[in-house]
């Protein structure tokens, strides 16, 4: 089994592989190996297996999710276990005796972060492979050597230990799959890319949004205007530069130095920290805050040109 066997050694003497070493270590069992080619030495696990084949998946389940088939089956397991009897201890069900030796059992460690991994290049449309499928990465990392870390259900591609990348698995042939924000900061550099690029083609993005892009094409620069509200989103997060797009667009001044600047407005000021005045620069008679001295200096201002 080479998902976790990477070379049969003499006798019972095996490689294990490093993920299936540290699967081992998590849930803290020892692995036994058995010959190969001689089945009638896990005669017993093959009977469950085929029980619960039977059992569980005839016929085939079908489910939206993964998440959504394991928690269907757990609930059918709960179910058989508690409606039968155990096979030794008659008087009593399977789900009973379980309960009575719960307190002796070693409580389960958090859920052990189960992928496979393998170290690819990403291409020059900042796109990785993996089974016949290309998933888009942050465009900085083009050409460089990356992480691949493959889920039951989702891809996370690595960089010098950052996540650059996450998308749910495809299990089809042939498909790319974008995230659009992968690609700003090559939207930086050529604006008109956001009308024709391939990842921008199907992007989803807030009605605001797409309210300012339509209320911004009488622009020469329309395009590099969006694109800087689009740079701003991994500054301030979606929900506020969408808050900030509604508001221009209410107060029908649609622009983006307009939005921007409701953003910068918006966003908390650092507080300075109290600073201790020297003795000898401190004033002997500070200013007051007082406005209407402007008033008083205007009309003495009009006063004295009449």
């Amino acid at each position: 089994m080479k998902t976790a066997i990477t070379t049969i050694l003499r006798g019972k003497e095996r490689d294990f592989n490093r993920r299936f070493t540290q699967l081992c270590s998590h849930y803290r069992y020892e692995p036994v190996a058995c010959t190969p080619r001689s089945g009638w030495e896990k005669g017993q696990v093959e009977h469950q297996v085929k029980f619960v084949r039977s059992r569980f998946f005839t016929p085939r389940r079908r489910a939206k999710t993964l998440k959504a088939l394991n928690e269907s089956l757990q609930g059918e397991c709960l179910d058989w276990a508690q409606s039968h009897r155990h096979p030794e201890l008659k008087d009593r069900t399977i789900w009973q005796v379980f309960e009575a030796e719960r307190s002796a059992l070693i409580s389960l460690p958090s859920p052990f972060d189960g992928y496979a991994e393998r170290i690819v290049r990403v291409s020059s449309t900042a796109l990785v492979s993996f089974d016949r499928n290309r998933y888009s990465v942050d465009c900085r990392a083009v050409g460089q050597v990356v992480q691949l870390r493959s889920y039951a259900n989702q891809i996370v591609v690595l960089h010098e230990g950052q996540v650059i990348s996450e998308h749910t698995r495809q299990f089809g042939r042939d498909r790319m799959i974008f995230d659009p924000w992968h690609y700003l900061p090559v939207l930086k550099r050529k604006p008109g890319a956001l009308r024709n690029g391939a990842p921008f083609k199907d992007c989803y993005l807030p009605r605001a949004f797409q309210r300012v892009r339509q209320r911004m094409r009488h622009y020469t620069d329309a395009d590099r205007q969006f694109v800087d509200v689009l740079a701003s989103v991994p500054v301030y997060g979606l929900e506020d530069v969408t808050n900030a797009c509604d508001a221009a667009l209410i107060s029908d001044a649609v622009s983006r130095d307009v939005i921007l600047n409701l953003l910068s407005r918006s966003a908390d000021p650092h507080s300075a920290e109290a600073m201790d005045i020297p003795a000898h620069l401190q004033l002997s008679d500070p200013p007051i805050s007082d406005c209407g001295r402007y008033d008083q200096f205007r009309k003495e201002v009009t006063h004295a040109s009449g």
